[in-house]
């Protein structure tokens, strides 16, 4: 059973960074072929994909965030981040991570975390 958990501070203040990680169990970041993905969804908006990061450490962003946006990982933990600099209240909602399989799209999510911009 693949599982994802999302974690980190549900608080940012304007112009710092958000910073989140995501515990993977049941499978390995550095099994071939898969990818893990964040996304997010802002208040009343639909599903934003913000960036992944394949198996062999490859990264890809989408292009409104890229220059705010870092992805990394740690394969020992087996946990991959999402950094999101100079933030603002637009950047408040719900943050997922989750499990990319080729074309298919995403097979397995975390549950999401709520992630608030506010002074």
């Amino acid at each position: 059973q693949v599982q994802l958990q999302e974690s980190g501070p549900g608080l940012v203040k304007p112009w710092q960074t958000l910073s989140l990680t995501c515990t993977v169990s049941g499978c390995s970041i550095t099994t071939s072929y898969y990818a893990w993905s964040w996304f997010r969804q802002p208040p009343g908006k639909g599903l934003e994909w913000m960036g992944v990061i394949s198996y062999d450490g490859r990264i890809c962003y989408s292009p409104s965030l890229k220059s705010r946006t870092s992805i990394s990982r740690d394969t020992f933990r087996n946990q991959f981040f999402l950094q999101l600099s100079s933030v603002t209240p637009e950047d408040t909602g719900v943050y997922y991570c989750a499990k990319w399989v080729n074309d298919l799209g995403p097979d397995y999510w975390g549950q999401g975390t709520q992630v608030t911009v506010s002074s």
